[in-house]
C-alpha cells in the first residue's frame, strides 16, 4: 500500500513524504504506482521549475520520498500540492484505500 502524508500549517499544504508500494499488479505493470510516481515527480519538478521556492527533498532506493518547502511558500507552489493532493485522493476513492492512503498531518 501507499501512504502519503501532506504536511500542513495554518491553511495551507508546504510539503509530502510517499511511501510504499500499491501491490496492485506486479512491478512495471502497476498502474497506480505509475499514476502516484508521475503525479509526485510532476509536482516536485513543476516547484522546481515554475517557482523560486525553496525546497528540501530526500528519495531513498525504496521508493520512499520526502518533500517540504523551506522558503515562504508562494501562491504557485500551494496549487501544484494542492493539485497533487487532489490527483492523489482521485486514486484513493477510485482504487479504494487497500491500495492507496492519503492524510493531512498538521504541524
Amino acid at each position: 500500500m501507499i501512504k502519503a502524508v501532506f504536511y500542513k500549517k495554518e491553511d495551507y499544504l508546504f510539503g509530502f513524504s510517499v511511501k510504499g508500494h500499491a501491490g496492485y499488479d506486479k512491478a512495471g505493470k502497476d498502474i497506480i504506482c505509475s499514476a502516484v510516481s508521475t503525479l509526485v515527480i510532476n509536482t516536485i519538478n513543476s516547484v522546481e521549475k515554475l517557482t523560486d521556492d525553496r525546497f528540501v527533498g530526500e528519495n531513498a532506493e525504496s521508493g520512499d520520498l520526502k518533500f517540504k518547502v523551506v522558503s515562504e511558500v508562494s501562491s504557485e507552489t500551494k496549487l501544484l500540492i494542492n493539485s497533487l493532493y487532489l490527483g492523489l485522493t482521485n486514486i484513493e476513492e477510485e482504487y479504494g484505500r487497500n491500495f492507496v492512503k492519503v492524510y493531512i498531518r498538521e504541524v
